[in-house]
């Protein structure tokens, strides 16, 4: 199966203004999302914007495409896919800067052992507890096959005795190309309006969201104190690295 992976990128954001061109550690944050893309399995990335500053600073690393203005990152996505022919698309968020290829590759494996799978995404377990309170972290309660019940920013399932698994949601999407066109003409459904969390649109109309999920930790960065981290951790990795 042919596969894509598009970076939705946007320059305005309420808490984070220029989020993907923020610098970690020397590098604008896409840059960190692109190269790990980019050593996966995927034949082809592509960033997506509509914003002039991040075209102009993606395209002296890897391929960019200017879209129209779109309300999500999905809609962004599905313009560029109309430009490629694909079957398997993958919609990786561009604030995961400590994505691993590997979760990538776990992905996309995933979806072409199964050709039953029309939407499939990447979570990982949550064992810190200030994570776990984060309403930006949206966890996820599956099922015993590994396809998902709910998404939300709460801390969902209630374990009294606090001895149970709870999984955190990853920004990776994987859609069948059909079922990428399918979603995107669905209206904002009323769970996905009230949590803010697109992919409850899929699970309020019946699609069956299936979940990749991996070992290796990662943190979106959506506020301050998730860019601080996030440049710490890359900084330890690259400190060992260089002593490697």
């Amino acid at each position: 199966m042919e596969t894509l992976g598009v970076i939705p990128a946007r320059y305005a954001s309420t808490r984070l203004p220029a989020k993907p061109l923020l610098d970690i550690n020397g590098k604008p944050m896409i840059q960190w999302v692109w190269e790990s893309a980019k050593a996966s399995s995927l034949e082809k990335v592509v960033v997506a914007t509509d914003d002039e500053r991040i075209y102009e600073v993606v395209k002296k690393f890897g391929q960019v495409v200017m879209t129209s203005d779109h309300s999500s990152g999905t809609d962004r996505v599905a313009e560029v896919v109309k430009k490629f022919d694909t079957e398997i698309v993958l919609d990786i968020q561009g604030d995961e800067p400590l994505l691993k290829p590997e979760s990538i590759d776990s992905l996309i494996e995933t979806m072409i052992q199964d050709r039953e799978i029309k939407i499939a995404t990447l979570i990982s377990e949550c064992k810190n507890r200030e994570e776990l309170a984060d309403p930006n972290i949206a966890k996820v309660v599956i099922n015993r096959s590994g396809f998902a019940l709910y998404f939300s920013r709460a801390i969902i399932p209630y374990f009294k005795k606090d001895n149970g698994v709870y999984y955190r949601h990853i920004g990776v999407y994987g859609f069948k190309r059909d079922a990428l066109f399918e979603f995107i003409n669905l209206p904002p459904s009323k769970l996905e309006l009230a949590e803010e969390l697109e992919q409850l649109r899929a699970i309020e109309n019946g699609y069956k969201i299936k979940t990749v999920l991996t070992p290796h930790h990662t943190l979106g960065v959506d506020t301050e104190e998730h860019l601080e981290r996030v440049r710490k951790i890359l900084k330890q990795n690259c400190d060992s690295e260089s002593r490697n």
